[in-house]
């Protein structure tokens, strides 16, 4: 089993297009909060559902339930809590909301977790997919950052 993530964030839609392509993603999973927003250009929900089966040939999902809420969200980007309290508080979330049950491994499985972070390291997309894993017990499962 592989998981990919990758961020829009700081990349042309060429490349951005090319590195989904390149990977042989067959889904991509949006779970970033907000999907709609002016700031995301190509990447704006409608257009990326577009773009994705037009030129890569690649099914898009929105699940907003693999976000972070406003309050958590907001609250680490104000510096009002530690990208390590960010990442329990994070985690958590997904705890209650019992994503590992709710998300199946065929879904995710050569699928891609997008968000807009343009790198995994302090970004719930890289939590989300080592909690995916470890919740799955599964040692073989693969993880891929696309930068």
């Amino acid at each position: 089993m592989k998981i990919h993530t990758i961020g829009f964030t700081k990349k042309t839609a060429e490349y951005f297009f090319k590195k989904i392509s390149d990977n042989k993603i067959s889904i991509l999973i949006d779970t970033r909060l907000n999907n709609s927003s002016q700031l995301s250009g190509f990447a704006k929900a409608k257009d990326l559902e577009f773009f994705l089966r037009e030129i890569c040939k690649v099914q898009y999902i929105y699940r907003p339930e693999l976000a972070p809420t406003k309050i958590i969200l907001d609250d680490y980007k104000n510096k009002n809590i530690s990208w390590d309290n960010y990442a329990y508080e994070y985690l958590n979330l997904m705890e209650q909301r019992l994503i590992s049950k709710k998300l199946s491994k065929l879904e995710v499985d050569n699928g891609c977790l997008l968000c807009s972070e343009d790198k995994p390291h302090q970004c719930h997309r890289r939590l989300l997919a080592e909690y995916l894993k470890e919740q799955w017990n599964d040692e073989k499962t693969e993880i891929n950052h696309i930068l």
